[in-house]
């Protein structure tokens, strides 16, 4: 008897899952971002949310959370229904932030993820004092002159530091990491000459390298970049198997109807099709990755186990 009433909940649970996702969805969605606007994962994050409401025939609400590295968005995004109209932008930070703070949830069982956006690598440059011009000339001198070089960064956890610590323990090097109130003053400190090394975004670093102001040893992704072509991967000129790119995806609160999951997930990569936001993508020096939510779980797990030893070996703390 008990047998049949748990069979018989489990098909009334399908089948008003399977409504759910029928009539889904039937009002505007939110799509949480929790970062400031107006920088480009921002603008990004508002393109995409502009294309899928225009796949579901509902609009989807930007609304930026910003604070504590980006765990308030996050935050808000579990404390909501899990019915499919709240996503949240997750990026790398959330990866990282876990290993630093301790948080009061697990973001891997919080969360359920849909889909990948894609991923943002990093130019690594130097000022143009640093007598190297080479990936191995800067090892070398690294390692003659042990902790007299700094590495200017965004902040304790940000992409930019854990970048810069990683490069520093894969190649061996004893560096200084120097933290800032975000990538742009950070930038300003190496073309004064203050500090000597950054890893930052294509789009923030191109002007300054084609000016001379910078002067770019690597790319921190294990592909070239179609905006420096002649700036070798971190991996081919003389750390191999660096790798290390800010990336972006999507999510839902757990729980939310799997229906409702691959609908979303179907729709996120048609929207990563069009043209438009290809050309975003590019404009940004970043490039498209598309995952299934199965993909993109295992994804995420795998950056914070990877992210997780950084942090423990370089004994990283919170500010």
């Amino acid at each position: 008897m008990r047998t049949t009433i748990f069979k018989a909940l489990a098909v009334l649970l399908a089948l008003t899952a399977s409504a759910t996702a029928q009539d889904y969805p039937a009002k505007p969605l939110r799509l949480i971002i929790p970062f400031a606007p107006g920088g480009s994962v921002d603008i990004v994050a508002r393109l995409a949310a502009t294309k899928l409401g225009e796949r579901l025939g509902k609009q989807v609400v930007a609304e930026n959370r910003t604070g504590a590295g980006g765990i308030i968005g996050i935050e808000a995004a579990i404390a909501a229904p899990a019915d499919g109209y709240t996503l949240v932008l997750v990026s790398l930070a959330h990866a990282v932030t876990p290993h630093i703070t301790k948080l009061p949830f697990d973001i891997g069982k919080s969360l359920t993820f849909v889909a990948s956006l894609g991923n943002g690598p990093s130019a690594f440059t130097v000022h143009p004092s640093v007598p190297a011009t080479t990936v191995k000339e800067l090892i070398a001198h690294a390692k003659a002159n042990p902790g007299t070089l700094h590495f200017a960064h965004a902040g304790v956890g940000s992409f930019t530091h854990t970048a810069s610590v990683l490069f520093s323990m894969m190649a061996g090097i004893d560096t200084v990491m120097v933290p800032f109130k975000g990538g742009g003053p950070a930038m300003i400190d190496v073309i004064g000459g203050h500090t000597q090394l950054l890893m930052n975004s294509y789009l923030a670093s191109l002007p300054h390298i084609r000016s001379g102001k910078l002067r770019a040893l690597g790319v921190s992704d294990t592909r070239r970049s179609d905006l420096l072509p002649d700036v070798p991967t971190i991996d081919e000129a003389g750390v191999p198997g660096y790798q290390a790119a800010n990336w972006w995806g999507i999510a839902v609160p757990a729980g939310t109807p799997q229906p409702i999951i691959d609908r979303l997930s179907r729709e996120i990569m048609a929207v990563l099709n069009a043209d438009e936001v290809k050309d975003q993508f590019a404009k940004d020096g970043a490039e498209i990755v598309q995952m299934s939510p199965a993909e993109s779980s295992r994804f995420f797990l795998a950056e914070l186990e990877k992210w997780g030893k950084v942090v423990k070996e370089a004994n990283i703390k919170a500010e």
